[in-house]
């Protein structure tokens, strides 16, 4: 887990560090598994009162691993959430799947998590931002909801938490053109919470303020506050059959290629 994920507890607050620098902190197996393991265990843990996600380089989180895009080209299957190939409809966690606890777990976890997002957060690294209570972003960070590039729908429960935040035209545009935002952009739509010099001194600055509070209280309120949102079971689940449509699909196949090989999609119409 620690050439993923690495984590130190300081004073209450839980720095949690993607460090897969190199490959701009992209979604792999081990990367998944790491996420989750992490959650699980911070969830646990004694002390913790606030947690702090951010990554290591140039990214917050690239999205998912190329090398499942380049597989999905030329063999298809629907392994391409998280590793091996798996049913997605099966709640593995509760009333998510696997790949959705890479971001619910931060979502149910009994804490208060801050993200600090800095260069790009794509599709499932956008995702794994929604988890988060807020985020704070470099001016210069860049979204974008990248599903639709790749054929597919978010299925990370982006789309219960997008529910919460989103004005709903704009999360539909936002959802069907795959369009990367700014930060400034992010801000105006109600997907940061601040515009930061640097986000991840100011999440720790947050982070260590929650922690002086009474932490019964803090938990209380999440769990008032996770109340608040659309139906997560129903919502997880729906994400999750749609996506299984998709994935391996002639059109989503199509979407892989015509990406990979830098040309336009030839798509059979529905």
């Amino acid at each position: 887990m620690d050439d993923r994920v690495q984590v130190t507890i300081s004073g209450g607050v839980a720095d949690v560090r993607m460090v897969r620098a190199d490959k701009m902190n992209a979604l792999d197996a081990a990367m998944f598994e790491a996420l989750v393991a992490t959650a699980k265990r911070l969830a646990s843990e004694k002390g913790v009162r606030a947690v702090v996600l951010s990554g290591e380089g140039r990214a917050f989180c690239a999205g998912l691993d190329m090398g499942r895009f380049a597989a999905m080209k030329d063999k298809g299957g629907n392994g391409i959430a998280g590793g091996e190939a798996r049913d997605l409809a099966l709640r593995t966690d509760g009333i998510a799947n696997f790949p959705q606890m890479a971001v619910w777990g931060w979502r149910q976890l009994p804490v208060p998590v801050i993200a600090a997002v800095h260069g790009v957060a794509f599709g499932g690294g956008f995702q794994l931002a929604l988890g988060a209570d807020m985020r704070f972003l470099s001016a210069d960070a860049r979204m974008s909801i990248m599903e639709i590039k790749w054929g597919l729908v978010p299925d990370m429960a982006g789309t219960p938490i997008l529910a919460s935040l989103v004005r709903d035209d704009i999360l539909r545009e936002l959802t069907y053109t795959g369009r990367i935002f700014s930060a400034q952009e992010a801000l105006s739509y109600g997907l940061a919470t601040r515009i930061c010099d640097d986000p991840r001194a100011a999440a720790f600055e947050v982070a260590h303020e929650i922690a002086a509070k009474n932490p019964d209280a803090v938990r209380a309120a999440k769990r008032l506050l996770n109340g608040l949102s659309v139906d997560p079971a129903l919502a997880l689940l729906a994400e999750s059959v749609e996506q299984q449509r998709l994935i391996g699909s002639d059109n989503q196949l199509e979407a892989v290629r015509a990406n990979i090989d830098k040309r336009p999609p030839d798509f059979v119409d529905p």
